[in-house]
């Protein structure tokens, strides 16, 4: 029977192959389909334009004609020659066997190749015998394109399955480990000889608890983070959780697939939810292409059988309908007008994408290619509309569309700039983070980075057309371990690691490349701070272990016994240690000198903290500063406390300090020492140690000035120090 049904007439004299024959040409071309015809002997007789157009190139009809295909070349689909007389086309000839959408490839004169679906049926005579065959055949080669993409995301699934970072396994019916991947194994310490195979109850050490899963799961019931243990192979115990679904085909459970979090060091905390692998189960339906021929008011005047199973109807009820009828609500009236226009001679033909509802209720989405044939003065006659079923391409299309908007927002959200370009370098995408690292918008054409400049590590100018990921594109290949510079245009420098990488297409042409900048500034300055501590911590150790030895040796010196010697020392020692405990805290940097002077005369005075006085501006002091003012605050506070102002219940101790000649960022700190009513102060008959270790402090190690007086009222000191101030 043929594909396309012919109207009903009461008496035939001409067979189909004569008619078709004496037809005009416009006829075939009528027909929104490849369509040719040959003799009995195989000779390429006719064909419409859009054979032509498949087969890319216009074969002759004549004295020098072709046998039984025009194509350039024929190939099965697995790229086997196939000889034009052993085409389905030359079986249909010689033997009368006919094609049902069955695939074979052509190639044309350019060497281009396109994969069609073909129908072909022997047309004979009034006695049976074969007058020649018609074969309608359709370009299937996009939809071949979307077999192997379907293919490559099987293959990207299993890669999934196996190299998961969350261990998977899954069971049969029996209970039988019919997978598990490398994470599974690794967790319990097995091989997949040790461990696929065998009952799944072998490794739980609570037989209930496994029972109770199986029991779940042949009911149909999910699982959800279930708790429970399993034995790893060298007998340890590992506390997971387990969630887990069933599988089922007609109703009937087939096996279970369960994802294993191991959370033995955890396993008294909340951990989080983890979602269930969907094992994608997709398949791909080639497209069947329905044909239908439509009055003026798109009353149906013949289908085949082929939209009748793409509609769910039969045909009977199709032929009472118009193609309206099923339609979808939303896309009537689009499909409406485009047909009005056609039926009119505004339009040869159309092309459009609709919805359609089938016989049972489900939604299907359909291509539409309608055309027009005409009698001889031009008049509409009826419209053949050729429908093929695309639900399949379309929700692939739609899914394709949403992963690549995930993908954007993903790459929107990271936190580390990350750009792309082409396979020439322009860049085609950027995120906020690259915006803000670069300190700037890429603007169209900007090439292979989006920072203003770019330097080396040693500060030599980098040009972005040598930087990674130039090289990247230029050498086909990921680049690592390189460290570059950028600049902003506002003249602020980030230093940053690059993981420029290449993107390829399915056939392993170059496409692109993607790149990460990572912000390496804290690292940096967290590299040289503890390069600058390491340095002046070995200065500080030489230097302290140097002052313990002086004081060591001076305290011994000048101590009346072993008592006082204990003493005096202990004191300068926790001097020493709360100056090195306040540069500490500071990471050995700039100390201030208020907490300075407090943390060192607050212990000092106790009870008589509160009629110590200190007054004075801000000011940063270097370590080197903090450490000589500390010893010499320190000798002031313990003759304060035990012979001067403090060792009275009267006597009171103020500190003032004030910057003099503040010019530019040198000036000098005056600080200056009053106690007021205390015992009346009579000068020292001999200079002690705690005088000549202030004068060293300040005098040597600061390159100071040091004046102590002992007036009757009270010690007066007065400290002068050069300093560096930093400018507002």
């Amino acid at each position: 029977m043929s594909n396309v049904e012919e109207f009903p007439i009461e008496a035939r004299r001409t067979t189909e192959y004569e008619a078709l024959m004496s037809a005009a040409p416009s006829v075939l071309n009528a027909i929104p389909g490849a369509v040719y015809l040959c003799d009995h002997e195989g000779w390429l007789v006719r064909y419409n334009d859009d054979a032509a157009q498949i087969w890319g190139r216009t074969p002759a009809i004549g004295a020098e004609r072709e046998r039984f295909c025009g194509s350039h070349a024929l190939f099965l689909p697995d790229g086997t020659p196939l000889a034009h007389d052993v085409c389905p086309m030359a079986k249909a000839v010689y033997e009368g066997t006919e094609a049902h959408n069955a695939e074979v490839v052509i190639e044309r004169p350019d060497g281009s190749r396109r994969t069609v679906l073909v129908n072909i049926r022997a047309l004979k005579g009034p006695k049976g015998e074969i007058q020649g065959a018609i074969n309608c055949f359709q370009d299937i080669s996009s939809q071949k394109v979307m077999e192997e993409e379907l293919r490559h995301k099987n293959a990207d699934l299993e890669d999934f399955f196996e190299n998961s970072a969350i261990a998977l396994h899954i069971v049969g019916r029996d209970g039988i480990i019919l997978r598990a991947n490398k994470a599974e194994l690794e967790l319990l310490g097995y091989t997949a000889q040790e461990y696929i195979g065998r009952h799944i109850a072998e490794f739980h050490a609570d037989a209930e608890v496994i029972g109770n899963i199986l029991s779940r799961l042949g009911r149909g019931e999910r699982l959800d983070r279930y708790p429970a243990r399993l034995r790893a192979k060298d007998d340890s115990i590992r506390h997971v959780l387990i969630t887990s679904n069933s599988r089922l085909e007609d109703g009937e459970f087939v096996n279970t697939r369960c994802f294993t979090t191991d959370v033995t060091n955890l396993h008294e905390a909340e951990a989080g939810r983890r979602e269930s692998e969907e094992r994608l189960a997709a398949t791909y339906e080639a497209a069947t292409i329905g044909i239908a021929e439509a009055d003026a008011s798109g009353r149906l005047l013949r289908v085949n059988d082929a939209l009748c199973r793409m509609l769910g109807l039969s045909r009977d009820k199709l032929l009472a309908m118009s193609f309206y009828d099923y339609t979808h609500k939303d896309d009537r009236e689009r499909d409406a007008a485009s047909y009005a226009r056609q039926t009119r001679g505004e339009l040869d033909s159309y092309v459009l994408r609709k919805r359609a509802t089938r016989g049972d209720g489900r939604t299907i989405y359909l291509d539409i290619h309608s055309s027009s044939v005409r009698d001889e003065d031009g008049e509409f006659r009826y419209g053949v509309r050729v429908i093929q079923d695309v639900t399949a391409v379309k929700q692939m299309e739609d899914q394709i569309r949403s992963s690549e908007q995930h993908l954007r927002v993903l790459l929107e959200a990271l936190p580390a700039a990350v750009y792309t370009t082409d396979a020439e370098g322009r860049i085609t995408f950027y995120n906020k983070a690259a915006v803000e690292m670069s300190g700037r918008t890429p603007e169209p054409g900007d090439m292979w980075c989006v920072t203003w400049r770019l330097f080396n590590t040693d500060g030599t100018p980098l040009p972005h057309d040598q930087c990674p990921m130039a090289i990247a594109l230029k050498e086909n290949r990921p680049v690592r371990g390189a460290e570059a510079v950028a600049e902003r245009p506002d003249g602020t420098r980030v230093p940053f690691i690059p993981y420029p990488t290449p993107l390829h297409d399915e056939e392993g042409n170059l496409v692109g490349a993607v790149n990460m900048l990572v912000d390496i500034t804290e690292r940096k300055q967290a590299e040289s701070r503890q390069k600058t501590l390491i340095d002046e911590l070995n200065h500080r150790v030489k230097n302290t272990l140097a002052t313990v030895r002086s004081l060591t040796a001076q305290t011994i010196r000048h101590a009346d016994n072993l008592d006082d010697f204990l003493v005096r020392f202990e004191a300068r020692l926790l001097a020493l240690a709360r100056a090195h405990d306040l540069l500490t805290r500071r990471h050995w940097e700039d100390a201030p000198l208020e907490s300075l002077a407090r943390d060192v005369l607050t212990p000092l005075a106790g009870e008589a903290a509160g009629r110590v006085t200190l007054n004075g501006p801000s000011i940063e002091l270097t370590s080197r500063e903090a450490l000589s003012l500390t010893m010499a605050l320190a000798e002031l506070g313990t003759n304060a406390i035990k012979y001067g102002a403090l060792s009275s219940e009267t006597g009171s101790l103020t500190l003032n300090w004030h910057l003099q000649d503040a010019a530019g960022s040198h000036s000098r700190l005056i600080l200056e020492w009053q106690e007021r009513g205390g015992p009346v102060v009579k000068p020292p008959t001999r200079r002690g140690f705690g005088t000549r270790l202030m004068e060293g402090c300040i005098e040597h190690d600061l390159r100071g000035e040091f004046d102590l007086v002992f007036y009757p009222e009270g010690v007066f000191c007065s400290i002068s120090i050069p300093i560096r101030v930093e400018p507002a």
